[in-house]
């Protein structure tokens, strides 16, 4: 089965989408950067595909699923920030709950499907999903009881994009 990339959204990023009315909605990009909390997108590629997941209540669910088409600042971006009271992303502010405003952060833009907050990973399918870390080891996910997350924060879903082989 081929690779796929997921990315853990906290519950601050699903909250201030639903805050903003984003839920239904196709996000036109995401955002990666060096420092926490946003992930950090290494080795994704124009073509991938990234799985945002959300945990909560002990249950894992897909967000949506984007393809990424690039990584590169466009013009649809906007200006880029003349001070640092400018916004960073202009022309996706209406985004900015995705990472935007996070400290290095950078423009990945993907095609996704419509963000949702209800489509459960079946917990008997958790034992088995499997992800490779960045140092190519691959792992199952950890902490999985009676079809249970039981914690995410040190799991192999941090806030990094992982290989997943599983997702697809």
């Amino acid at each position: 089965m081929p690779d796929a990339f997921t990315v853990l959204w906290t519950h601050n990023t699903c909250r201030a989408l639903r805050t903003a009315g984003r839920v239904g909605e196709r996000p036109p990009v995401a955002y990666s950067g060096v420092h926490q909390p946003l992930p950090t997108w290494s080795g994704v590629r124009a073509g991938d595909e990234v799985y945002p997941l959300h945990v909560n209540r002990c249950e894992v669910f897909v967000v949506y699923r984007m393809r990424v088409i690039d990584m590169e600042r466009g013009n649809c971006c906007g200006l880029a920030q003349a001070t640092w009271q400018d916004p960073p992303f202009p022309g996706h502010d209406d985004w900015w709950m995705l990472g935007a405003r996070g400290c290095g952060a950078s423009a990945v833009h993907v095609d996704a499907t419509p963000i949702c907050f209800d489509t459960p990973i079946p917990g008997d399918l958790l034992p088995t999903l499997t992800w490779r870390n960045v140092r190519g080891k691959i792992r199952n996910l950890k902490y999985v009881v009676d079809g249970r997350l039981e914690r995410s924060v040190s799991s192999s879903l941090a806030a990094t994009c992982c290989r997943s082989r599983s997702l697809r």
